[in-house]
């Protein structure tokens, strides 16, 4: 029963911090649009690539000039996974606004597929996520980043390894879980 118990704060946790992206997203698009459809899997790669050194950076100074911390940098990192999900379904030839309410859509759409990864993976993995350390996160992240970079150069093809689309989902999860220490107070924002 405690494992069941642990899996539900869990889904409940993950839940919260997911709603906080998404808000954040829903706030943006209205700001800017769906500017970030000029994006191509590269620059959102790069993107990905300055929030996870930023942390990173973060992590081994503990100085910040412009005020933004670690949980905004990771929450940042989810919804640029999203828009890299989200960007993977929709031609190149699209109109690049979408409105409000499509975007949401979208939006939603994956990451109920990111959610039922982690839930997946959660399960068979056993919450190992809870031991590590926010260093292994942004570390994680990085390889993951350097991963698509790799696939973006191979012109999208892989002889044996996932897509770009999975790494966005760990970059994704890993980001989330982030969120969930760092607001269990586990991890210093």
């Amino acid at each position: 029963m405690e494992k069941f118990a642990v899996m539900s704060r869990t889904n409940e946790q993950y839940d919260a911090a997911l709603q906080a992206c998404r808000s954040i997203f829903i706030k943006k698009t209205r700001d800017y649009g769906t500017s970030w459809r000029v994006l191509r899997p590269i620059s959102i790669a790069d993107q990905l690539y300055i929030k996870a050194k930023r942390i990173r950076t973060l992590q081994e100074t503990e100085k910040s000039k412009v005020g933004e911390d670690k949980a905004g940098e990771f929450r940042a990192m989810v919804n640029y996974g999203i828009i890299g999900l989200i960007q993977l379904t929709i031609s190149p030839d699209a109109a690049e606004e979408l409105p409000v309410d499509e975007a949401a859509r979208r939006y939603d759409e994956q990451m109920a597929g990111v959610r039922e990864v982690m839930l997946a993976k959660n399960h068979d993995y056993g919450e190992a996520w809870r031991d590590m350390s926010q260093e292994s996160f942004v570390d994680l992240i990085l390889m993951k980043i350097l991963r698509i970079r790799q696939i973006v150069a191979n012109e999208g093809k892989t002889l044996i390894s996932e897509g770009i689309d999975s790494n966005y989902i760990d970059i994704i999860n890993y980001s989330l879980f982030a969120l969930i220490l760092i607001d269990e107070g586990l991890h210093t924002a």
